[in-house]
């Protein structure tokens, strides 16, 4: 009875842990699996990138960003290594609760076998069975015990086959056990790797901002420079995409009043005695004037509608407009990686890739625009209904005015700057009309 009531007790603690468990751990080691080879592929990206630059031994803004992005990158890794880690250590206790349960059935099991055993010893020859039944005082007596000892042969081979089952439970749970101990052995070591090489982006980071501070008269002149690339650009993309506003505004005026006199010329040719006979009654109410269209919001045609519609439905699930890289400049007002008193107020956003990256459209659309502009290489806008989206400082362009074009096709080749530690980076952006949105809200994660 005490050896039950130990079994039972912990049999209920075992139940409890397990149940509290898959709470305990959140995401699953398969999903922090995979989030921790996306953070390898994301710091292999950067990395490569960071390499392209050692053909200049300068010190530059460029190599701090990249540095200071490896540097973030490593650290969500080894957060991400460390939930891995602990999910580990929940799982193999789990798998241990579970072995535990196991054993302690087994026990149980061959306790009750024992005593089978020990009280069927008297009886085990078939003669002693044979009279057992046969001594039945009534015939249905005699088929009872017939059906008693059959039903105990079979109870003890299901004993049998049962132990069977659960040891080799035992032996699976024994070997996802070890499965994940070597896991969690290489997980470690990774973290370890990894935090080692924190360490040394830190140092590298410390010595370049070191160097660079010293040189704040050149990082202002060279600010000013790259701002006013910045705004010379973008005056030019506001007033290409005003321009096709006012063109799409006067085509739909001209067409209005093109159908105005076509229907006049219609109702003078209509007999008189017709016109006066079928007058409706609507037709002599004035209408009321229609409402101007505001000059910043363009007039759209029932296909334009369609596809802007489609594309406001995909805020924040939009494809990026490379396949590689990361978000170096932010959206608005931003400060400067080394001269902190300096910031910066970005239009769009700077998208950093490796060198020779496409830039691709992020919606199905109609390529309205591909211009130059001095000091920036070119540019392409694709129109989505009335929204636009800007790809910038491209080298070689693939699409032409007029070309309809799929979501993830390329546009064109980013610029690779190789005055400036070879950095290719993409200038992008998102227009509504005439007003300029944040392009990350738009983005996928």
């Amino acid at each position: 009875m005490l050896i039950y009531n130990r079994i039972k007790i912990t049999s209920l603690l075992i139940f409890s842990l397990l149940h509290c468990l898959p709470a305990m751990q959140g995401q699953t080691v398969k999903q922090l699996e995979a989030q921790r080879k996306k953070a390898l592929q994301q710091i292999e990206t950067t990395s490569k990138m960071l390499d392209e630059t050692k053909k200049s031994q300068q010190s530059s803004v460029n190599k701090i960003v990249l540095i200071n992005r490896n540097i973030k990158e490593r650290q969500a890794l080894i957060t991400s290594i460390n939930q891995e880690i602990g999910v580990l250590d929940a799982e193999m206790e789990k798998l241990n609760l579970e072995k535990l349960a196991l054993q302690e059935q087994v026990a149980r099991l061959k306790a009750d076998y024992a005593e089978l055993l020990r009280k069927s010893q008297t009886n085990q020859s078939f003669y002693s069975k044979l009279m057992f039944v046969m001594s039945g005082k009534t015939f249905a007596q005699t088929v009872r015990r017939l059906r008693y000892v059959e039903e105990y042969s079979t109870y003890r081979k299901q004993q049998t086959v049962k132990m069977q089952e659960i040891t080799q439970k035992i032996q699976l749970k024994n070997d996802s056990l070890s499965l994940y101990k070597n896991r969690q052995l290489n997980v470690v070591r990774q973290k370890t790797v990894e935090t080692d090489n924190l360490s040394k982006d830190k140092k590298k980071e410390n010595q370049i901002v070191s160097v660079l501070t010293k040189k704040e008269k050149e990082l202002q002149q060279e600010i000013v420079k790259q701002q006013k690339k910045a705004n010379d650009l973008n005056a030019k993309i506001e007033k290409q995409i005003a321009q096709e506003i006012a063109r799409a505004e006067a085509k739909r005026k001209s067409e209005a009043e093109r159908k105005a006199r076509q229907a006049a010329r219609n109702a003078k040719a209509k007999p008189q005695s017709q016109s006066a006979t079928k007058t409706d009654p609507k037709a002599s109410t004035p209408k009321a004037a229609d409402k101007s269209t505001p000059a910043n919001v363009a007039v759209l045609t029932a296909e334009e509608s369609l596809l802007a519609g489609s594309f406001a439905k995909n805020q924040g699930r939009l494809p990026w407009p490379t396949d590689k890289g990361f978000v170096r400049g932010h959206f608005g007002v931003q400060q400067h990686p080394v001269l902190s008193h300096i910031v910066t107020n970005n239009k769009g956003i700077y998208i950093q890739t490796p060198k020779g990256t496409n830039a691709r459209a992020v919606f199905d659309g109609v390529v309205t625009q591909c211009f130059a502009v001095q000091g920036s290489n070119n540019a392409v806008i694709v129109q989505h209904g009335n929204y636009r989206t800007v790809y910038a400082n491209l080298t070689d362009i693939y699409v032409k005015e007029g070309d309809k074009v799929k979501a993830k096709q390329n546009v064109g080749r980013i610029f690779t700057d190789e005055q400036n530690d070879n950095k290719s980076e993409l200038y992008f952006q998102v227009w509504c009309d005439k007003s300029i949105l944040n392009p990350e809200k738009w983005l996928a994660k």
